[in-house]
């Protein structure tokens, strides 16, 4: 009977990692990535938990899903104590001096890890472990903190900690493309990244500019577009921190400049991970990021 019983928890807890993943990170192949099973075991384990409750927890067709009220007040709970699991693992596991940090993959590629050696050679008994963190998510499994771009209004969050704020976005192609498009820099090819749609209206909106209807270029990520016009592909929607090097450089340029947006580059530590490691890495955030020129 006791065998019984403990196969019977084991599953529902399976149940619930898969329900707070998929509710967590908004699609089921990103869930299964982190769970390390198949997208066809969460969406298994998902409808067995709604099965059990007896609710649907999720609405919409397949690719666009979104929580029902149900699934909405169920999802905070869950996450919270998947996280507080996890840290308590972690702190009996490495003694507090390992450091998991989620990251969105522009923002690795092009800001923060040109940067670690400089952090490295000031804590080399921290041992700095990045993964990547999902387009639209605010945690990650077994992460103490993600760094991310968020609306200005989530600095209010105790656990979020600004680094570079506000963010300004500008509208970037190649020298050679901007001579080539002259007095009008829209009329450069438009490149768009998947994991920031609304890249293009936000900075249209803000630079006060009408932007026409279009066909965009689409890449996986901002990096992807940025470099793309690096190669003289077209224009790329891109965060100044992300692209400073490369204005500076003349690599890049931005004829209509680069205008403040309502978000910033922040850190947000998961509940219960607080930690000499995790305060150091913050305060090292902090300080590169005061280091940023001002945007031209």
């Amino acid at each position: 009977m006791f065998e019984n019983v403990t196969s019977g928890v084991l599953a529902a807890l399976n149940a619930l990692r898969a329900f707070e993943a998929v509710a967590r990170t908004g699609r089921v192949t990103l869930a299964a990535e982190e769970l390390h099973v198949t997208h066809s075991a969460v969406s298994r384990q998902v409808k067995a938990l709604e099965a059990a409750l007896g609710i649907r927890l999720f609405t919409g067709p397949k690719n666009r899903l979104e929580l029902t009220l149900a699934g909405r007040e169920l999802l905070p709970p869950l996450t919270e104590a998947f996280d507080q699991i996890a840290a308590a693992v972690r702190r009996t596991r490495v003694g507090g001096e390992d450091l998991h940090v989620a990251v969105n993959a522009s923002l690795s590629v092009k800001w923060l890890i040109p940067r670690l050696a400089g952090f490295q050679a000031a804590h080399p008994d921290i041992r700095l472990h990045l993964s990547e963190l999902a387009a639209h998510a605010t945690s990650h499994r077994g992460a103490q903190a993600v760094v991310r771009i968020v609306p200005l209004s989530r600095l209010a969050d105790p656990h979020c900690t600004s680094f570079i704020s506000p963010n300004a976005l500008g509208a970037v192609m190649s020298p050679e493309m901007a001579q080539r498009c002259g007095s009008d820099p829209l009329q450069a090819p438009r490149l768009a990244a998947a994991t920031h749609p609304e890249a293009w209206p936000i900075f249209a909106e803000h630079a006060g500019v009408e932007l026409l209807p279009a066909r965009e270029r689409p890449f996986a990520h901002v990096h992807f577009a940025m470099d793309a016009a690096l190669a003289g592909l077209g224009a790329a929607v891109v965060s100044w921190p992300l692209c400073a090097a490369e204005v500076l450089a003349g690599r890049l340029v931005a004829p209509l400049g680069f205008v403040r947006s309502g978000s910033a580059f922040a850190l947000l530590a998961a509940p219960g991970a607080e930690g000499r490691a995790l305060d150091r890495f913050r305060d090292w955030l902090v300080t590169e990021g005061a280091k940023t020129p001002e945007p031209l």
